[in-house]
């Protein structure tokens, strides 16, 4: 089955609000950092993507790419264009998320990869984010070429709140 990752604009966050409430719900569930406390609702995790998420896509503050594999979105991205007056070069990206059951598919590689090639059409030279010290993630992000920034220690609970974790920040210029 094959992935395709392609642009979701405000309406179809609109129409794919399940799926995407579902993504996000279910990998909180299974330990993802990413800003969110388990147990996450498929209601909360819909009002986030409805309230937080759309209208930055519909100002274009935001791009959000979605993975679609078998007609569902199973993965997603967010890449936040709207940076401070003096950083127009640099973009961030934010929330990548694959569904637990899709994950070691190679899609959040393929979600990465359109967000920094999106980044290098919008003329940016420099893309950042942060990430769970020693997630399943952060070798993913240094094999597409981000570069470790910096550690800070105890900077947000697991999403079970038994434990604070570090995060890395990285980045990669383009």
């Amino acid at each position: 089955m094959e992935t395709q990752v392609i642009e979701l604009d405000a309406a179809a966050v609109e129409g794919r609000v399940g799926a995407l409430s579902r993504i996000l719900a279910d990998s909180v569930e299974e330990g993802a950092a990413i800003s969110f406390m388990a147990p996450l609702s498929y209601e909360d995790a819909a009002r986030f993507w409805l309230h937080d998420v759309l209208p930055e896509v519909a100002a274009a503050r935001r791009v959000l790419f979605g993975a679609e594999r078998g007609g569902e979105i199973v993965g997603t991205v967010q890449l936040l264009t709207a940076m401070p007056p003096n950083q127009p070069h640099r973009c961030e990206v934010a929330k990548m998320i694959v569904h637990p059951s899709a994950r070691r598919l190679g899609i959040g590689r393929r979600l990465m990869v359109r967000a920094i090639e999106q980044a290098k059409e919008l003329g940016r030279t420099l893309v950042t984010l942060d990430t769970r010290t020693g997630d399943a993630a952060e070798p993913l992000y240094a094999s597409i070429g981000f570069e470790v920034a910096g550690v800070i220690p105890d900077f947000a609970w697991d999403p079970d709140g038994r434990a604070r974790h570090a995060t890395t920040y990285m980045f990669r210029r383009i």
